[in-house]
């Protein structure tokens, strides 16, 4: 059963996480095995980084000893997972994965992000953060960098080709 309709956009939104925010050329992340990225058994999140288990193929949120990685791509393979749930992020186990190291996507900051800024990755959840440094403990700089200025929990534009 779908929940009944409880709000209305007055305006429509830009994106949604993980979303290209651009035409531009992409680049994603080459499959040592041959095959598709495939999410581990708990699922991977959309809009946050994941690593690959180049052996098994198996991209998970967490890093762990994983080395390469890359950002979680929308696509239609997010499913919705808790009766009454009105949508979802998370690709279930055993779904299709597509990973970019580079290209324009729209990406969520909780704290905010400042035009300009790395984008980390939390190593236990693969959750975005913008910070200006080289280094975030407990984090994994990713190729990607913030475009614009957004406030806390809004979506930014992110690039993986300014060096």
């Amino acid at each position: 059963r779908m929940p009944f309709q409880s709000r209305i956009n007055r305006t429509l939104p830009v994106g949604v996480e993980g979303d290209f925010a651009s035409t531009n050329p992409y680049h994603t992340l080459l499959n040592a095995s041959g095959g598709q990225y495939k999410a581990g058994s708990t699922g991977v999140i959309v809009g946050r980084f994941a690593w690959v288990n180049d052996a098994t193929g198996l991209a998970v949120n967490a890093k762990g000893s994983l080395t390469r990685g890359g950002f979680v791509k929308r696509a239609n393979t997010a499913t919705v997972l808790t009766p009454g749930q009105e949508y979802s992020l998370t690709i279930r186990g055993g779904f299709e994965v597509e990973l970019f190291d580079g290209g324009d996507f729209y990406a969520r900051f909780a704290a905010g992000a400042t035009s300009g800024q790395n984008v980390f990755a939390n190593d236990t959840t693969g959750v975005l953060v913008a910070d200006a440094g080289a280094t975030l403990a407990g984090h994994t700089i990713t190729p990607f960098k913030v475009v614009n200025t957004v406030l806390a929990g809004e979506l930014a534009k992110i690039t993986g080709w300014i060096k």
